[in-house]
């Protein structure tokens, strides 16, 4: 039986950082922000643009003009997720399948928003990346248009990070650099190495 790690963390944290440590290992992930950037370049993009007109553009759709439409807007943004979050969930049941009909030991579901759509009840265990709040808004500011507004406003559609960590079944702290974290992430694969076959999993 194919053991589920889920693997969050909130903007800036470092999680896709973390999943392709992962990856590096042979664990096979299912990364949600990379369906849902594939969805809007195909069977989600006339969906959005019927809801949130003038959001696409050749079929494709604008990232930053659905934000403009979106972000601060909680009653747009709901509108936005029941639109995707169905077809996200549907490409992580063919995963999961896959993984189970390899006999996988250990996958994980690389979710960003995990804690806020109750994702965890879809995992055996759950892993939550983190830093320090100053290395988190550094790096978010740093990208390409990005500001301090539309961080807070991300910010505050996620569950707090210190609420994360006390959620967690096991940490990575990002904030010291790749070597330091692919120790972390190999200190949780060895933790797991004698659980994943009993689903028995404490905190780490």
């Amino acid at each position: 039986m194919t053991f589920i790690l889920g693997l969050t963390g909130s903007i800036g944290m470092g999680k896709s950082t973390t999943a392709a440590l992962f990856r590096e290992r042979g664990i096979p992930v299912h990364d949600s922000d990379a369906v849902v950037h594939a969805l809007y370049r195909g069977k989600a993009a006339p969906l959005i643009e019927e809801a949130f007109p003038g959001t696409t553009k050749e079929g494709v759709v604008d990232r930053s003009l659905l934000a403009q439409q979106v972000i601060g807007n909680e009653l747009a943004m709901k509108k936005l997720e029941q639109i995707v979050h169905p077809l996200v969930r549907a490409e992580e049941q063919n995963f999961l399948a896959q993984c189970k009909a390899q006999s996988a030991p250990l996958a994980i579901l690389d979710i960003p928003l995990l804690f806020e759509t109750q994702g965890e009840a879809r995992c055996d265990a759950v892993l939550v990346v983190s830093t320090d709040y100053s290395v988190q808004k550094t790096r978010v500011l740093s990208r390409p248009g990005m500001t301090p507004e539309r961080f807070d406003a991300i910010l505050a559609r996620q569950t707090p990070d210190s609420e994360k960590r006390q959620r967690a079944h096991f940490l990575i702290d990002t904030g010291h650099g790749i070597a330091d974290a692919a120790r972390q992430v190999d200190s949780v694969l060895k933790a797991l190495a004698g659980r994943t076959k009993t689903h028995a999993v404490g905190k780490a």
